[in-house]
C-alpha cells in the first residue's frame, strides 16, 4: 500500500477516536509485512493513565491476529503541528520491527518521514539476553 493511501486510512480512522477529555483525535494505520492494514485510536480515560495510543492499538491488534513484522505506520492528528509516536509507541513498535517506516501528517497533508532507528536511537533491548530480567 502506497504512503497516501496510508495516511488516508488513518484520517478516516480517527473519527473513531474515544477523546473526551483532550479532544484530541489521532488515528495510526499500521502496514504489516502481509500487507494487511491495521487501525487504532487514542482512547482516552478520565484516569489519564489508563489512555492508549492510536499507535499501540493498531499495533495491539496487529499482534492479537498474529501478524508481529511490519514496514510502516501512518499516524494522523488534529492540529497544525505534526506528533511523532510518543516513547512508550516507539519501544512498542521497536519489538517488533525496529526499521519501521514513520509517517506523519496533520489534517491540512503536511506529511513528514522518519525512521523509527531516528526516533529512537537507544532503545531498550535484549534484557532477557542481558540478565536485566
Amino acid at each position: 500500500m502506497d504512503e497516501k493511501k496510508l495516511i488516508a486510512e488513518a484520517k478516516k480512522i480517527r473519527n473513531r477516536s474515544y477523546s473526551p477529555y483532550s479532544n484530541f483525535k489521532v488515528g495510526a494505520a499500521l502496514l504489516g509485512n502481509s500487507g494487511k492494514v491495521y487501525y487504532g485510536t487514542n482512547v482516552e480515560n478520565s484516569s489519564l493513565s489508563l489512555g492508549v495510543c492510536a499507535e499501540r492499538v493498531a499495533l495491539l491488534k496487529a499482534v492479537c491476529s498474529g501478524e508481529k513484522e511490519f514496514t510502516k505506520i501512518a499516524i494522523v492528528a488534529s492540529g497544525e503541528n505534526l506528533i511523532t509516536p510518543c516513547g512508550l509507541c516507539r519501544q512498542a513498535l521497536f519489538e517488533f520491527s525496529p526499521g519501521m517506516k514513520i509517517i506523519c501528517s496533520n489534517l491540512k497533508g503536511k506529511v513528514r518521514k522518519f525512521t523509527l532507528k531516528g526516533l529512537l536511537p537507544h532503545p531498550f533491548k535484549d534484557a532477557k539476553k542481558k540478565g536485566r530480567r
